[in-house]
């Protein structure tokens, strides 16, 4: 006999009929027969087809209500189970930081408890209820599944009973849900006490991380009406290297060889791109271009990158404690990094303030900074640039901006999320000068999109067929790339 049969049954005692699929094939012989007192045959077709229609109506209202008592039955033995596991555990004082041990430990408990309390389930029904406390206990609830399915790229809880992933960039409604917004709370909680942060009524917001270096940002009331709201920026448990996002389109060889070329010429990029675009992404794999033997520190909010030199300094942002105080920004990081000997500076995502700062790194010495923003377009770049300086709180004429920025950044790599799921990206472009009050800039790959197949977006990355004026610095550094890169010589 199934779980959720058993409970029903020793909930509802003997006098309760069954429900569910079984009653309704029960029921409607039991009710042909009612109707059927003097024969069947002597209905008439309206008769039938009122009693085809009460069945349907009968096996509409039954369902729900079968469906919410096998899933409150559940709910109702979990929480039993793990209550009592919890209170055993509490006696004897196990550190949860021996997962093997304390795993093992829980299925010994489960298994007696089951035993002791007779409770028969089947053997796929006992591995589910084993995982979901094992989960509660040890990890993060009902997100463990979604956190260990390496398909997916993004988790959005909204709410305890509306959660949803992306897979392949389409969004789609995950298969689970928590029970209510203390249970969200808990889980949350979790999260976030390791890295000595907080949240609650008087801080309703916080950005973290998980072990495997996932972005984590969360919402709680007051702020979110729906109740606690969590999104969750999974990372590849292995990272990405070139060669995959060669194999998924995102760039070419060309384009490869050619990022290699600027990053080991020292050239000062920026990853731009909107949100869930492949920024960080993107930023990863060009790091992973600098040679080894140069000392790298990296900034950013919550440590997301995975870079694979040895030489590598992580810094990140810290809040405000409970007083207002002790607060670290990032801004604050980079005027920090240039006192540490840097050969690269690798800003996570420039927000606000620190862009001046980082300009001012780029054309003070650090050559082969790196780091990434939100932008449109190369030109909103440019913009953004220009305003986030403004937000640093210097009375600076725009023109002296325009010329940091023209003397500092060299290119622009565009990252896109196109109307299909698939990152692409969409253009490079070479920051060039000033010409009056303009920083004037030219293309040198960009995307185009020759169609669209099965609702894939078909194109590709290809060169525009001029050469950038940075070229002489990739050659001076050693590197000679053929002109086909450029599309010079090459039919298209």
């Amino acid at each position: 006999m199934s779980l959720l049969r058993r409970i029903e049954g020793s909930k509802g005692g003997g006098n309760t009929p069954p429900s569910g699929g079984d009653s309704g094939s029960r029921g409607g012989s039991g009710d042909t027969g009612t109707f059927g007192g003097s024969g069947t045959g002597n209905l008439g077709e309206n008769e039938d087809s009122k009693l085809a229609a009460m069945r349907q109506r009968r096996a509409a209202i039954s369902d729900p209500q079968r469906a919410g008592a096998k899933s409150n039955s559940y709910i109702d033995l979990k929480t039993r189970v793990q209550n009592k596991l919890l209170s055993e555990m509490d006696h004897q004082n196990f550190d949860v930081k021996r997962t093997n041990e304390v795993r093992a430990h829980i299925e010994e408990l489960f298994n007696a408890i089951l035993a002791d309390e007779s409770i028969v389930i089947s053997r796929g029904e006992r591995l589910n209820l084993f995982e979901a406390i094992v989960a509660e206990i040890l990890g993060f609830g009902p997100l463990e599944p979604l956190l260990a399915d390496e398909t997916i790229t993004e988790i959005m809880v909204n709410g305890p009973k509306n959660v949803f992933i992306e897979q392949k960039g389409n969004i789609s409604r995950a298969n689970v849900s928590f029970e209510n917004d203390e249970h969200v709370l808990r889980i949350l909680d979790r999260i976030v006490a390791p890295l000595g942060r907080r949240i609650d009524e008087s801080s309703p917001l916080v950005d973290a991380r998980l072990p495997d270096g996932s972005r984590v940002n969360a919402v709680i009331r007051p702020i979110a009406l729906v109740g606690p709201t969590i999104t969750i920026r999974k990372f590849a448990k292995k990272p990405l290297t070139v060669d995959d996002i060669i194999r998924f389109g995102s760039m070419t060889k060309e384009i490869a060889e050619f990022m290699r070329a600027c990053i080991i010429s020292r050239l000062n990029i920026i990853v731009a791109g909107g949100t869930g675009s492949g920024k960080t992404t993107l930023l990863n794999v060009l790091s992973s271009f600098i040679p080894n033997n140069e000392r790298i520190v990296t900034i950013e909010n919550a440590a997301e990158l995975q870079l694979r030199q040895e030489h590598v300094v992580t810094l990140e942002s810290r809040p405000p404690n409970l007083e207002g105080k002790g607060q670290i920004t990032i801004q604050d990081l980079v005027v920090n990094s240039l006192r540490m000997r840097p050969d690269r500076i690798v800003v996570g995502e420039c927000r606000s303030g620190e862009a001046l700062d980082m300009l001012q790194a780029m054309n003070t010495g650090h050559d082969g900074s790196l780091t990434t923003l939100h932008s449109n377009s190369p030109r909103d770049t440019i913009s953004r640039l220009e305003v986030m300086c403004l937000m640093a709180g210097m009375d600076l004429p725009v023109r002296a901006i325009r010329e940091q920025i023209a003397s500092a950044v060299d290119m622009i790599a565009q990252q896109n999320r196109l109307r299909d799921g698939s990152r692409k990206i969409q253009q490079i472009t070479e920051v060039q000068g000033m010409e009056g009050e303009v920083i004037t800039m030219s293309d040198i790959f960009e995307f185009e999109q020759t169609g669209i197949e099965s609702g894939k977006i078909i194109g590709r990355i290809r060169p525009t067929g001029l050469r950038p004026k940075f070229i002489e610095r990739i050659e001076s550094s050693g590197i000679h790339l053929p002109p086909s890169i450029f599309g010079l010589g090459r039919q298209f």
